[in-house]
């Protein structure tokens, strides 16, 4: 008995040492980043399950995410929608946490695929309190992505819902704003804010693929692909009607551009293309956009881009689900029924509606931005660049964006005696309108919510009145009545008003307007303040709005459009620190019923030209009994 035990014995510890040490790790190509990424997306790909593969295609928002969520359902993407926010005012740090938070969830399932998370930082990261927030689609483009990239990155987002390469070409449409003009060639010129927030890519790198070129940088979006700027009338999410050489003419070049700069995402328009809905259109995503132009980043829809097939919306979500994969939509925005989505989109599959190749196709595309952008590498956010959010050098560059930005309509009721710029030393000064103590007016819609906001507490910033006191001289009474009315604008003795009033923040639908005008009481402002005494009128808005009524009596027009939060830069120029050089990128029209009217059409007959602006040089003039200024010739 006793010598039987010594080879079972013997045994035991055999077995007890094949159970306690530890098996080699599997090597995962995908995990190695000095693998080829072609190699690593393919060893990925491969690995997973269809239940993994559709998680990927999924975009929630953060309302609904959690770690757990992430976890179960292998969500491949997260976003704020406009004013989603972790908490009121809330740090950098209470950001970075969230999207740290919702990432562990990721980086726990059986392959750890990282997910992305995205806002719309299409102004500066304007979610977000404290961040600075530059005027709505200006020059400086470069400069500005960069500086968004920074602020977006600060907050621990790598992903921004920017640029808007729409070509407006009817300023009634409610997102105009987020155009840069009505010409596609200066829209084509502002895809270098593409490089600005990814960086700029390679000499040698392949046409389509995309780049992003650091941790200090985000993925972008080319968005709304494509046609957005020219339904009917400027409705939002309507028709646009025109035919296939007009479309390459004035809505795609941009597009072409965005590619070859290496943008990362397009989104899809809500809008038609000659009754087609662009989320069902595989003629103009996949087989132009992929096929024809080589992109081989990855297309998302807009919010709830599918639901909106139909209408009623979600009316027959099945059609939708089917219609928008099938036309080449890689990731869903879902952002809140993402159970449906991914029971209706799995259904397709096993079903055969949807093939397996349409599927592998987009969860390619989105794994490869995930590599280029180096998210399996780094997943996790840190706090090294949270002194960017709305940092002074952010801020000055804003700053001199809004200098830039001003155009000049009118200076003076002759040429020989302009009003601008404005004497800083003088007995006392009147201040008027909605908009002059105003931040949230000033930096119009999508800033810290959707539609944008009123008051002053919001967020971080320089008002436009605050500037003009910052600007006069010491000894300068300046003062401020919103709506004042004529016996007191007679009765006070003002050496000269300065009058902003313009539009209320707005933002896509909210914002279409047939009309055009000024807010009220603007108007009355307007008529109350000039008819009275010499003025300036500053007209904040995102568009040209009706403004011929009451030009006779106006001494000095400006278009300062959305200025954001450095409202300084409005008094630098108004007061002669700096000239006027901005002109303007769309047309300014007499009235509605020319609309639309854009340069180049053979009914053209606007009150100002695309193109045009006073330009003045900067001056030393600091009180009322200094010379005016000499100024340059009108743009022609």
């Amino acid at each position: 008995m006793a010598r039987s035990r010594v080879p079972i014995l013997i045994m035991g510890v055999v077995l007890w040492c094949c159970l306690t040490t530890p098996a080699k790790a599997e090597y995962m190509k995908y995990k190695d980043p000095k693998q080829p990424i072609p190699v690593r997306i393919q060893d990925l790909l491969d690995r997973m399950t269809l239940e993994e593969k559709i998680g990927q295609m999924v975009q929630i928002d953060r309302e609904v995410a959690s770690a757990e969520v992430m976890k179960e359902y292998f969500i491949g993407s997260v976003l704020s929608g406009g004013g989603s926010v972790p908490a009121p005012q809330a740090s950098a740090e209470t950001w970075i946490n969230m999207v740290n938070d919702f990432q562990r969830g990721s980086l726990s399932t059986r392959l750890g695929i990282p997910m992305i998370y995205g806002i719309d930082s299409v102004h500066g990261n304007n979610n977000v309190y404290k961040a600075t927030i530059f005027p709505h689609n200006i020059g400086l483009v470069k400069k500005i992505g960069a500086a968004t990239a920074l602020e977006t990155r600060a907050t621990g987002i790598p992903y921004a819902f920017a640029p808007c390469i729409a070509v407006c070409r009817d300023p009634r449409w409610g997102r105009c704003y987020e155009s840069y003009s009505e010409d596609p060639q200066i829209v084509q010129d502002m895809t270098d804010i593409i490089p600005g927030l990814q960086g700029d890519i390679p000499t040698d790198s392949p046409k389509g693929v995309p780049f992003v070129a650091g941790k200090n940088n985000v993925v972008a979006c080319s968005k709304h692909y494509v046609g957005d700027g020219g339904t009917i009338k400027g409705i939002d999410e309507n028709n646009t009607v025109i035919d296939w050489q007009g479309l390459l003419s004035i809505h795609m070049p941009a597009y072409y551009t965005s590619i070859m700069k290496g943008v990362s995402t397009v989104m899809i328009s809500y809008s038609s293309w000659n009754e087609i809905k662009m989320h069902t259109n595989r003629e103009l995503i996949t087989g132009f956009l992929k096929n024809t132009l080589g992109f081989k980043g990855f297309v998302i829809s807009d919010w709830e881009g599918l639901d909106r097939i139909t209408y009623p919306p979600h009316a027959n979500y099945s059609y939708s689900i089917q219609a928008g994969i099938h036309a080449g939509i890689d990731m869903v925005m879902v952002p809140y029924n993402y159970k449906e989505f991914i029971d209706g989109l799995t259904f397709h599959v096993k079903n055969n509606v949807i093939p397996m190749s349409r599927i592998d196709d987009a969860v390619r595309r989105i794994l490869r931005v995930k590599f280029v952008m180096g998210l399996f590498e780094n997943p996790l956010a840190d706090n090294s660049l949270v002194d960017q959010l709305g940092s002074q050098e952010h801020r000055e560059l804003a700053r001199e964006a809004v200098r830039k930005s001003l155009v000049l309509l009118k200076n003076g009721q002759s040429l020989n005696q302009p009003l601008l710029p404005l004497p800083k030393k003088t007995s006392k000064i009147l201040v008027a309108g909605s908009h002059a103590d105003n931040l949230g007016y000033q930096c119009g819609g999508w800033t810290m919510e959707w539609q944008g906001f009123n008051g002053n507490n919001r967020t971080i910033g320089t008002t436009i009145l605050a500037a003009i006191k910052n600007t006069v001289d010491p000894s300068t009474n300046v003062v401020y009545k919103e709506n004042p009315n004529a016996e007191f604008v007679k009765s006070n003795n003002f050496s000269y008003a300065i009058v902003v009033v313009g539009e209320h923040p707005y933002a896509e639908t909210d914002g279409d307007s047939m009309n055009l005008t000024i807010a009220d009481p603007g108007p009355t402002t307007i008529r109350n303040v000039c008819g009275a005494m010499k003025c300036v009128v500053i007209i904040i808005s995102g568009r040209p709005v009706v403004i011929e009524p009451y030009l006779a009596s106006i001494d000095a027009l400006v278009a300062a459009w959305l200025p954001g939060t450095e409202g300084q830069g409005v008094a630098d120029v108004v007061f002669g620190d700096y000239g006027f050089t901005g002109k303007l990128p769309r047309t300014w029209f007499k009235t509605v019923d020319q609309l639309p009217m854009n340069v180049g059409d053979p009914h053209y007959d606007p009150l100002y030209p695309f193109g045009f602006g006073i330009t003045t040089e900067p001056t030393t003039r600091q009180s009322d009994d200094n010379p005016f200024l000499s100024i340059s010739s009108y743009f022609n």
